[in-house]
């Protein structure tokens, strides 16, 4: 059965000739929205970071679907690493993630992954030193990089614009979450949509691919803002889109908007409904590598009843297959 959405697998599959996994990466980042100026980080943050599970060694008693625990979010932050021990964490964590994702899915192509935090804020000296020594570890078929539109300088673009001879591909991930101004703003994002597309112009200026980051459901958010974001995007030309349903983790400023009554989650149907209006408002080149969290439950105060990915996603093909609907077919 086609999918009726460009999926991200049979896209790495048409490029590569056989499955890519990424192996994704804390390289001891932080973010300038955690600075004391910015009260914290966005509402949605919880203080944890974005690392694959399979590299939070500390959760490992924890499994995927068992009880929300307050005391992950409520854990101290790591403590400061040298350069040196930053270097050195990330080699570990390309072995273990490597035989892992060997084990497990009988891979042999791998992408490095800058995922958790913002991994472009910091010295360009010091990005340097941590793109090169996860490099060093290769060979990777592709090199991607998670941050923030207000994070890309022109001394960033070189230096991602150089790495272009190491791998086959660049790629940055921005995060944008919404196109609308008052939500940017609600949520604490501290960049505005401008931001957005001068930072996607300016990678795509270099020959760097770009993936956009959105939420789904935020609050007092309506479908015209869906629409909206989605017609950013396609202006943008966005090559790929990873998409967020709303979701609470302990110890953020959303929870307790959450336990106050002010913010819901999607239910699954719900969900299912957003994502079909977003896809078909996305143009239909764009690839689409994540269509809902994977936020394991110890982390993760609502929703609580979900469907595991495999199931959603086979329900949301079935949806559009039923109903004859298409990615990019209302643009």
């Amino acid at each position: 059965m086609r999918l009726h959405w460009r999926g991200y697998t049979e896209h790495l599959e048409s490029v590569y000739g056989k499955r890519v996994y990424r192996i994704g990466l804390d390289a001891g980042f932080s973010c300038p929205n955690r600075d004391e100026n910015r009260q914290g980080g966005c509402v949605f943050c919880d203080g944890t970071g974005a690392s694959a599970m399979y590299q939070r060694k500390k959760e490992s008693v924890y499994t995927h679907s068992g009880p929300f625990d307050e005391k992950i979010s409520s854990a101290p932050p790591p403590a400061t690493l040298t350069i040196e021990q930053r270097c050195s964490s990330i080699q570990t964590q390309i072995a273990h993630g490597r035989a892992f994702l060997k084990r497990r899915y009988k891979t042999e192509l791998f992408s490095v992954y800058f995922q958790a935090w913002t991994n472009t804020y910091a010295e360009i000296q010091t990005l340097r030193a941590l793109y090169d020594a996860a490099l060093e570890e290769g060979p990777f078929v592709e090199l991607i990089i998670s941050t923030r539109p207000d994070c890309i300088t022109d001394e960033v673009l070189d230096l991602l614009e150089s790495y272009k001879s190491r791998v086959s591909k660049v790629w940055v991930e921005l995060g944008l979450q919404s196109a609308n101004e008052d939500t940017l703003e609600r949520i604490g994002r501290g960049h505005d949509a401008i931001c957005y597309i001068r930072s996607a112009n300016a990678l795509h200026s270099r020959g760097i691919g770009v993936c956009t980051h959105v939420v789904v459901g935020l609050p007092s958010e309506t479908s015209h803002d869906f629409e909206h974001t989605c017609s950013l995007i396609n202006k943008a030309n966005s090559e790929a889109v990873k998409i967020h349903n709303l979701h609470v983790c302990g110890g953020t400023r959303l929870q307790d908007w959450y336990a106050q009554g002010e913010v819901s989650v999607a239910s699954l149907r719900r969900h299912v409904e957003n994502t079909i209006f977003l896809l078909r408002h996305l143009e239909k080149d764009i690839v689409v590598e994540r269509l809902l969290c994977e936020t394991p439950n110890h982390r993760l105060v609502a929703p609580r009843t979900f469907l595991d990915k495999s199931a959603f996603l086979s329900l949301l093909e079935k949806t559009m297959e039923e109903r004859d609907v298409w990615q990019g077919d209302l643009t």
